[in-house]
């Protein structure tokens, strides 16, 4: 399904508090960005157990149970989790993953609340949620039927919403830095081939692992972990963030002029990093629209051209990977591209030589 409109965490939290407590609600979006953990979150909210279900592995008589002679005819008993006294929050994880036929199970307890002749509580809640067919997991199509019983949300990942999470359940510290820096990468599109990949959960895994290994983890285990978890762009980039912590390369000194670029054939890995961190930092620093230009951007993009050039004689390839176009941001601003090809026109000639 595409999402037309997207929501992030904290807009979920209040989009169920305020629309779940009437109607079922079916909650879209990628693999590891935190559905099952803010249903749970939501249910506790309202001081309600939840219940969840995995779509992907249950049977048709997981949901309807079997039936019973009871008085010479047939009748069908619910599972005990399902029928149960109290009202409670149904999460039905992975519901598209699930066959039709256990789909059509689903069908009466979704839209009328029950199963045979179980009534779910009074104050019950159903949630559903799933991946989508470009997440690369298993999912299969829902009919009309059942998607028409259900409110449709897309959840987003934001990095701000996750950061004031992660600082408030001891996610580590260096997990935490990195993301304030790298926004961007705390989730990647999941591969069409099997390969790990960032997401929330992933960076969660990683902390959990860095917290266990404390002081004593070696940057070959490091190096095992992160490309055990992230994507594997984005594993390289935190081992290199952290060894740029172990040094004495800072993008803050360099752009005071206090400190170089890293020149040596082995800090390579640092370069490219403080050279993505550097683009990073003038893409949130500097204003797009020129008219909006002050004297202190001004100062930013004088220092920006003049280390672009010590950074073109280190690396050309780098200097040019800062100034090139990126499917995950606007770039840099465009009067600060007229300016630094103006001084540096090679930056704007591609590996082969042809202007771009």
């Amino acid at each position: 399904m595409n999402a037309a409109k997207t929501v992030t965490q904290k807009e979920l939290s209040k989009f169920l508090l305020n629309v779940a407590v009437v109607r079922p609600i079916f909650i879209w979006g990628a693999p590891g960005i935190g559905k099952s953990s803010l249903v749970q979150q939501f249910a506790e909210q309202l001081g309600l157990p939840c219940v969840s279900l995995l779509g992907s592995q249950l049977a048709p008589e997981d949901i309807i149970g079997v039936p019973q002679i009871q008085d010479g005819t047939s009748r069908f008993c619910p599972p005990g989790m399902i029928a149960r006294k109290e009202p409670y929050c149904l999460f039905l994880d992975e519901l598209n993953a699930c066959s039709h036929e256990v789909q059509k199970a689903f069908y009466s307890l979704i839209h009328e609340r029950r199963v045979g002749d179980y009534r779910l509580p009074d104050g019950s809640i159903v949630i559903g949620a799933g991946n989508r067919s470009q997440d690369s997991a298993i999912v299969k199509p829902m009919s009309s039927a059942l998607l028409n019983r259900m409110v449709h949300v897309h959840l987003t990942v934001s990095h701000r919403d996750w950061l004031e999470w992660a600082n408030a359940n001891a996610i580590h510290a260096t997990v935490i830095e990195y993301i304030q820096i790298r926004p961007d990468h705390l989730w990647s599109q999941p591969p069409k081939h099997e390969e790990p990949f960032s997401s929330p959960r992933s960076w969660h895994m990683l902390s959990d692992a860095m917290h266990e290994f404390g002081d004593a983890m070696s940057d070959h285990e490091l190096e095992v972990l992160a490309y055990g978890v992230l994507s594997p762009h984005h594993a390289g980039q935190f081992k290199a963030f952290l060894k740029q912590m172990r040094s004495q390369y800072e993008l803050a000194a360099i752009m005071k002029g206090q400190a170089s670029w890293p020149s040596a054939p082995e800090d390579r890995d640092v370069l490219y990093f403080l050279a993505q961190s550097f683009r990073a930092q003038l893409i949130k620093d500097l204003p797009s629209d020129s008219t909006a230009v002050t004297q202190q951007h001004r100062k930013t993009a004088h220092r920006a051209k003049a280390l672009m050039k010590e950074l073109s004689s280190i690396s050309m390839e780098i200097a040019q990977m800062v100034v090139a176009k990126s499917s995950e941001d606007e770039g840099l601003p465009g009067w600060l591209m007229v300016e630094i090809v103006r001084d540096l026109p090679r930056l704007a000639e591609r590996k082969d030589g042809a202007k771009k």
